[in-house]
């Protein structure tokens, strides 16, 4: 029996709440995680749940089991991430959880850099070295790292790099 991992689906606009309930109705584990937000109309305020991922669902499934997924009316695609379905962490999912069962009206926002940000090497032979930003391209940031009384310049890619 294959491992079973987190992937993340891209759905479909809208589709999120549809594609979580056929899954778990097909008994495949999935989580579309719903953030509680207060909406006001004319005569009422209600707290509804929205998915906090705008077309996003995460399915635990082996990795044979994505030709299956992928057949799923609704589901556009598995999210890639260096050219392969990215994986999600089991612990990553377990946080996202515990979050939203503490606090309502969550907002996200995509983590950004800015030149002059200290950043740590999370991968490569500069791993555990911190750094600062000096140029940021389209895929890659341009690194000082100053160790050894010495000053490394290194392009590496921004998924390379942990913003501190």
């Amino acid at each position: 029996m294959q491992k079973k991992s987190w992937f993340a689906l891209y759905t479909k606009p809208r589709w999120e709440k549809k594609i979580n309930a056929l899954l778990l109705q097909k008994g495949i584990e999935s989580y579309c995680p719903l953030n509680k937000v207060k909406k006001q109309w004319s005569d009422r305020i209600k707290v509804v749940e929205e998915p906090l991922f705008k077309s996003y669902v995460f399915v635990k499934i082996a990795s044979d089991d994505q030709p299956q997924i992928r057949a799923i009316n609704g589901i556009v695609n598995f999210v890639y991430w260096l050219g392969r379905p990215a994986i999600i962490r089991d612990n990553e999912i377990e946080n996202i959880k515990r979050f939203l069962n503490e606090y309502e009206n969550v907002q996200i926002t995509p983590l950004t850099m800015e030149v002059g940000d200290e950043v740590l090497v999370t991968t490569g032979p500069l791993m555990d070295k911190t750094g600062t930003v000096k140029k940021i391209l389209k895929n890659s940031v341009e690194l000082v790292i100053e160790c050894l009384g010495y000053k490394l310049t290194a392009n590496l890619p921004k998924t390379k790099l942990k913003k501190l």
